[in-house]
């Protein structure tokens, strides 16, 4: 491991615990110059591709799913912490499928399940960006929809 003040190649490991997303990290002393860094392990996954509406296909990018929960969350009471473990969530069903690629819809699917949970304002932005509503009808069947389920845990 190289240190990033200093460049040298030895350093020894002062601590090591595990993250919630399942990286190690660590942190590190150089054997150099005797400044502390951190760093963190993370298991490689095999890619895994998204296939998106214009059938084009490009690999999974966990910033772009959190960009998206940002900007439904926007000017709402969401902690960070919730939306970067949303983030985790959403990229860690996405790997853990069987399959190499997935669809935009499916990951859409995934967001605004985690979203319905998190925020309901940010659950129907989310969802008026991805399912497209046509007309004010279908933004009120998925208001209605949301309702709906909102009662059956009360009755």
């Amino acid at each position: 491991m190289k240190c990033i003040y200093c460049n040298c190649t030895e350093s020894r490991v002062v601590d090591s615990r595990p993250t919630e997303d399942g990286a190690i990290r660590r942190r590190r002393e150089c054997e150099e110059c005797k400044r502390r860094f951190t760093t963190y392990e993370k298991i490689e996954m095999l890619p895994v591709f998204v296939i998106k509406k214009d059938k084009r296909r490009e690999p999974f990018d966990a910033a772009k799913v959190r960009n998206g929960i940002i900007r439904a969350c926007e000017k709402r009471p969401v902690p960070l912490e919730e939306i970067e473990r949303l983030v985790r969530q959403v990229e860690t069903r996405v790997c853990q499928q069987m399959d190499e690629e997935v669809t935009t819809e499916q990951i859409g699917l995934l967001v605004m399940e985690g979203l319905k949970q998190l925020d309901e304002v940010a659950y129907i932005r989310f969802a008026s960006v991805y399912r497209q509503f046509k007309d004010v009808q279908s933004f009120m069947q998925e208001l209605q929809q949301l309702l709906d389920s909102q009662k059956k845990p009360e009755e």
